[in-house]
């Protein structure tokens, strides 16, 4: 049975990683394709618990902290939700994974870019995605969709406007095997048409090309 396919969705606040994960996800279901679909941190009981912790506007964390309940939520969700799923041959759609963490906890809290990556290597095993699709929108203007759509902000939100913007510039310079990035700023559908495009290419025997 051939490997699955993993595919994870970043981005920075109000980027619409929600929205794409929905559009690809129809996609695949109409190719046949039934994804497993994950959120970060999220996704088991041990992830749940931890994401309310995490985003809790009354808490206050270390960044230390931060990074180790972080990384915790994604172990338990790699060991029992992406790792079987990829090696039934699934394809595994993710809203956030380990470039979040170097994004939010390197970049926006400051912490060495080395412990980040040590610990998130620990977490995930050594677990990669096959396509990471960064979606690239500037922070006012994802703070601004957040506050049309009337969505309250949880504690990352909260966070002022230089710690976005850290995250931000984190996410636009990031380069590795597999990451693409997507302009956020373009309409959903063209969203959706360019991430497919990269999925297609990525991986054509599995995302069948469209020309729409």
């Amino acid at each position: 049975m051939p490997r699955g396919f993993f595919v994870v969705l970043e981005g920075p606040e109000g980027a619409g990683k929600t929205t794409l994960a929905t559009g690809l996800v129809t996609r695949m279901r109409v190719d046949g394709i039934e994804p497993v679909t994950v959120r970060e941190p999220g996704g088991t009981v041990v992830a749940e618990a931890l994401r309310q912790e995490l985003l809790d506007p009354s808490r206050r964390w270390s960044p230390e902290i931060e990074l180790l309940y972080m990384t915790t939520a994604r172990a338990d969700l790699v060991s029992k939700v992406i790792r079987p799923a990829l090696d039934l041959g699934k394809v595994v759609l993710s809203d956030r994974y380990d470039l979040s963490t170097l994004a939010y906890q390197g970049a926006g809290r400051g912490l060495p870019m080395d412990q980040v990556r040590w610990v998130n290597r620990a977490a995930t095993g050594g677990l990669v995605p096959d396509l990471t699709l960064v979606l690239d929108l500037a922070p006012e203007l994802g703070r601004e969709r957040q506050r049309l759509a009337g969505k309250g902000a949880d504690r990352m939100e909260q966070e002022g406007a230089a710690f976005h913007e850290r995250v931000a510039a984190a996410y636009l310079a990031a380069t590795g095997a597999g990451v693409h990035h997507l302009e956020a700023g373009a309409s959903p559908d063209e969203v959706l048409q360019v991430a497919w495009a990269q999925l297609s290419r990525a991986r054509p025997e599995t995302f069948r090309a469209r020309t729409e």
